[in-house]
């Protein structure tokens, strides 16, 4: 069997994308265990090829088909859509929120017609999204409307401990609120599809407590008693393999050694501080409940530091690896 061929749009370009991308298209973890296509501009990927000192040639190509795996060899899909004259690193660009949103449409349509196996993405700018008027605040937004997929699961993956979330970008006040039996079970069940589309069919999953030691039945909260807990009941009823509530203190150590599958986390920040706590740069989102398979770094386009050569790769490379992990069982199902 062959290698995964992963798309990688290179993100903004005034961001450190191009570079991340030039680095790991070089790196030999990412040469062994994948073909890349990278969508973008090649005059920003030469300048970020320069940049680092990667040892790479670009190889322009029209199709995936035409691509030339070779060591040392970047095949690249040019768009052609950064004018250099007004082109500057680290300061919010229209033209390059535009750009950065045709790498990925691209890549999505790549993806979708089967011409590759999954996408691993690099950071982008909502400012600079905006100010091209492109009518999407992030990526996930931009794969679930390419995808026509409705709401898309998000799962960080870190060192093999995987932790989905049942809420995010909401206010602590307003989690509560949506801290249901119904959505529990919801969500319980189309994660555990979407560990099963990636390959993953054995194991427990476990439910994160809210409440400080799950709340004590109810000293310290009720939402376990309530709702968490007669959820979790519900679902082993029906024959779904989960535990829970299982505090939060301990849960996610327990996950990271291997004794349960998965952890739905309840909120934004707590499965974030568990998963950035264990390993920072190898924090790997997936995006799940597509019909394609979609990897990315967990970090921003560091304007600050865009071409300077000084960015890591590691998440980049690390996405890179988990599209190539997902890829075989992904397209099986």
């Amino acid at each position: 069997m062959g290698k995964s061929l992963i798309a990688v749009p290179i993100g903004d370009p005034a961001g450190v994308g191009p570079e991340i991308v030039a680095k790991s298209v070089a790196s030999k973890e990412v040469f062994d265990a994948a073909d890349c296509i990278i969508v973008g501009d090649k005059t920003i990927m030469e300048n970020a090829i320069q940049i680092t000192g990667a040892n790479l040639t670009v190889h322009v190509i029209n199709e995936p088909g035409e691509g030339d795996f070779r060591e040392g060899i970047l095949n690249l899909i040019d768009l052609k859509n950064v004018d250099m004259d007004q082109f500057e690193f680290g300061r919010v660009n229209g033209m390059c929120g535009k750009a950065a949103y045709a790498y990925i449409a691209k890549s999505i349509e790549l993806a979708n017609a089967g011409k590759v196996d999954a996408v691993a993405t690099t950071p982008i700018n909502k400012e600079s999204l905006r100010a091209g008027d492109i009518n999407f605040i992030g990526h996930t937004e931009i794969f679930g409307a390419l995808t026509d997929t409705e709401d898309p699961l998000t799962m960080f993956e870190t060192n093999g401990m995987r932790v989905f979330f049942l809420t995010r970008h909401v206010s602590l006040r307003e989690m509560l609120d949506m801290i249901t039996k119904e959505r529990i079970k919801d969500y319980v069940k189309r994660c555990l599809e979407a560990l099963r589309k990636l390959g993953v069919s054995e194991g427990t999953m476990a439910i994160a407590g809210l409440n400080p030691h799950s709340g004590e039945h109810g000293l310290f909260g009720w939402e376990e008693v309530n709702e968490i807990t007669p959820a979790v009941e519900e679902l082993k009823a029906e024959g779904y393999d989960v535990a829970g509530p299982i505090g939060a203190d301990s849960v996610f150590h327990q996950a990271a050694i291997g004794k349960y599958n998965s952890v739905l986390s309840l909120y934004h920040d707590q499965g974030h501080i568990a998963t950035k706590t264990l390993d920072f740069e190898k924090t790997i989102a997936v995006t799940n409940g597509m019909p394609i398979l979609r990897t990315s770094v967990d970090h921003g386009t560091a304007f600050d530091i865009a071409g300077k050569g000084i960015v890591s790769a590691v998440s980049m490379i690390e996405a890179i690896l988990l599209a190539a992990k997902y890829a075989p069982n992904f397209t099986q199902k």
